[in-house]
């Protein structure tokens, strides 16, 4: 990714539809896990330009939210709220120590680590630096065959099944709480979108994280209300979705 494309992340991410949609999705999985009663130290592993950081504070209590990434850029755009500590390092790599972290977050970060072992060496740090009955929420892009012009502009170099995110995390000694995709309702629309429209240059290439042209604006409140009632619908224990454009899983280092 350039410079640009985290000029452009950086202001899209409090109000367009996909994050604050995500958002959403991600407090209905993790509020019934995670009590507001407890101080709790976080890492946003590879939190980019920053977006998460302050939102995560819901769930720190007197704790503290520290954001970790490897790009200069990604870091410079955190910098300027100055509301979290903040590392520039490799999320394969923690400069941490054992068990410092209550929770680790991990949202799409997995898919663009470079090197085949990369994401399972990552899963391994962020078990490593959890404290015993920790818990880390992981989200990736789903589906090698949704693969396309956006995955090449966000620099995407895997993409996964919720079956194979599982594993990996089992494989690394997580106890799953939770697992299920997301973002559902509008997998038709997007796979019509990155598979059919785009390569005809009947829309625009590259990434879909962009803001809509003007007049189509008004999707972009319909796109919102299709993940809010995805949210609605996770916020019932044990319940998922079977298919979606993310996959999402929450575990938890067993306690001691």
């Amino acid at each position: 990714m350039q410079r640009e494309d985290y000029e452009s992340l950086h202001a899209l991410e409090a109000k367009f539809w996909w994050f604050a949609g995500m958002r959403e999705i991600t407090a209905a999985l993790m509020d019934p896990l995670l009590p507001r009663s407890r101080d709790r130290m976080i890492l946003d592993a590879g939190c980019g330009t920053g977006g998460n950081l302050e939102w995560l504070r819901r769930y720190a209590g007197n704790g503290n939210v520290v954001g970790i990434d490897l790009v200069t850029d990604a870091i410079s755009f955190c910098a300027e709220s100055g509301s979290s500590p903040l590392a520039q390092a490799s999320v394969t790599h923690l400069p941490f120590a054992d068990s410092s972290f209550d929770l680790i977050t991990s949202f799409d970060v997995l898919v663009q680590l470079p090197g085949d072992d990369a994401d399972d060496e990552s899963i391994r740090e962020m078990y490593r630096v959890l404290r015993p009955g920790g818990n880390t929420f992981v989200r990736v892009a789903a589906y090698e065959w949704m693969r396309s012009g956006h995955d090449e502009a966000l620099g995407t170099k895997r993409r996964y099944s919720l079956p194979v995110l599982q594993q990996k995390l089992k494989r690394a000694g997580f106890r799953l709480r939770r697992a299920t995709y997301a973002n559902g309702m509008l997998l038709p629309l997007a796979a019509f979108n990155r598979l059919v429209l785009k390569p005809t240059g009947l829309m625009s290439k590259g990434s879909d994280v962009k803001p809509l042209p003007s007049h189509l604006q008004w999707l972009d409140g319909l796109m919102r209300t299709a993940l809010s009632g995805e949210a609605r619908w996770l916020d019932r224990a044990g319940a998922r979705l079977p298919v979606g454009l993310s996959a999402i899983c929450i575990a938890e280092k067993p306690p001691g």
